[in-house]
């Protein structure tokens, strides 16, 4: 196969995409919005499953580097009643299919494993359009173009690519985050480093939660749930770090202090991050020369299977093109037709998840499920 492969999306499922082709020896450009590696922080920690995310990387022949970067222990998991009572408590025991590794040096790992200039920086899509006979023309704010016969999108919830295969766009699902980060945590926040322990974790009540994972060294990331219209997050001013957060910490008046210091305690600014879905089932008929990945093609609540399945996508295109090298089309038929369901089982579980965790039964209902699960 001599068609370069242009993919626009520089994140976890579009360079497992790009390492993919690599190996089998097909060209490939990616190009990205940000303007370096650098640009951003890339979140925080990310279970990578044994079942997708694992075979990813196994297909990318990165399954060495890639345990170097596995963090001990952090399978751990406790649930909290609101006045810090531990309701279930799991230790690591080195026996679990989801070891934890940080993001940013998940992608760091990808990109390394990459030809020099695979990866365009500082390309914002401004424009794509279809020229016909499966050619299509992306245009960057940068003011240059790029004519491909093969095109995919690895660009994420507010894909630019998506429309050239489907009207959907994503809907506020009812809940945002609010991201706080406590550094050093076992020498300057005691109480909240104790109350997470060693690996992940929740306390919930219904529409609401308080989720933390200890990351590298002693760092916590915080997730702050809270079923609420996008108009009630409007009406508080990010801007003002301390008012944002003691604002968010009042929705949690009465719970223990160990757990509202992870929000008011922030060594940084509180972070809002409102969720979107695409319809539960998103699909499209096939268009010649251009497919979607990831977020782009099958956007759901957060549920730890988001970057899972972009890598899985990504591997799972770039095997397909491998296998068809003289029938683009077959593989990409091929590829979304396994594609299309395993996104709508990812995003249906994702949906039963989220009833657990802010139902009206939270947390019984995710107590009740643990127990089942640990039942012989």
């Amino acid at each position: 196969m001599h068609t370069p492969v242009t993919i626009i999306g520089a994140g976890l499922g579009g360079l497992t995409l790009a390492r993919v082709l690599h190996v089998h020896g097909i060209p490939s450009t990616v190009y990205e919005a940000e303007a370096s590696p650098t640009a951003r922080a890339q979140g925080g920690m990310l279970d990578i499953h044994d079942y997708n995310g694992q075979l990813a990387l196994q297909a990318a022949g990165l399954m060495d580097e890639f345990r170097r970067l596995i963090l001990e222990g952090r399978q751990a998991m406790r649930i909290l009643e609101r006045d810090g009572t531990v309701l279930f408590d799991k230790a690591d025991d080195g026996t679990g299919g989801r070891p934890e590794v940080q993001r940013g040096e998940l992608r760091q790992l990808l990109l390394d494993s990459l030809p020099a200039g695979t990866v365009r920086w500082d390309h914002k899509v401004s424009g794509v359009r279809t020229l016909g006979e499966g050619r299509h023309e992306v245009t960057f704010a940068n003011g240059t173009t790029v004519v491909t016969s093969l095109l995919v999108g690895a660009d994420g919830a507010w894909s630019r690519v998506r429309p050239l295969l489907s009207g959907a766009a994503p809907e506020y699902v009812g809940r945002s985050f609010v991201e706080t980060w406590l550094f050093d945590s076992d020498t300057r926040h005691p109480a909240p480093a104790k109350a997470v322990g060693g690996g992940s974790m929740m306390a919930l009540a219904p529409g609401k939660g308080i989720q933390a994972h200890r990351e590298r060294g002693s760092t916590l990331h915080t997730y702050v749930a809270l079923t609420r219209p996008r108009e009630w997050f409007a009406a508080i001013d990010f801007t003002d770090a301390a008012a944002a957060a003691a604002r968010i910490a009042r929705e949690f008046d009465g719970w223990a202090p160990e757990l509202t210091a992870l929000i008011t305690d922030s060594d940084t600014a509180p972070v809002l991050r409102h969720l979107y879905e695409l319809p539960i089932g998103h699909r499209w008929e096939r268009v010649p020369g251009v497919t979607l990945l990831g977020d782009a093609a099958h956007l759901s609540a957060p549920n730890g299977e988001g970057a899972n399945l972009a890598m899985y996508d990504g591997a799972e295109l770039g095997k397909a093109l491998a296998a068809h090298p003289d029938d683009v089309e077959v593989a990409l038929t091929e590829y979304e037709q396994a594609m299309f369901p395993r996104g709508t089982k990812a995003a249906t579980e994702g949906t039963q998840l989220h009833e657990l965790l802010f139902g009206d039964n939270a947390p019984h209902g995710l107590l009740t499920a643990f127990k089942d699960e640990q039942t012989p």
